[in-house]
């Protein structure tokens, strides 16, 4: 358990501001965890269409708001 959390965030948001988003590295993380998640049977799905009515709800609402 953290003694200071509010210490760790402000350290956390600091470095962060520090450090400017770098495209291609977050592009290499992101194709790394894929390749993971593949390797260990997560993803992809049984079914490819299998929550699709959940997310075609969640898109009618997004696409309501001004």
């Amino acid at each position: 358990m953290m003694q200071k959390p509010e210490q760790v965030r402000a350290f956390e948001d600091s470095y962060s501001r520090a450090r400017p988003a770098d495209y291609f590295e977050n592009m290499r993380i992101f194709e790394a965890l894929w390749r993971e998640a593949v390797a260990l049977g997560v993803l992809p799905g049984q079914d490819p269409l299998a929550g699709i009515d959940h997310d075609i709800r969640l898109a009618r609402i997004l696409n309501s708001v001004p």
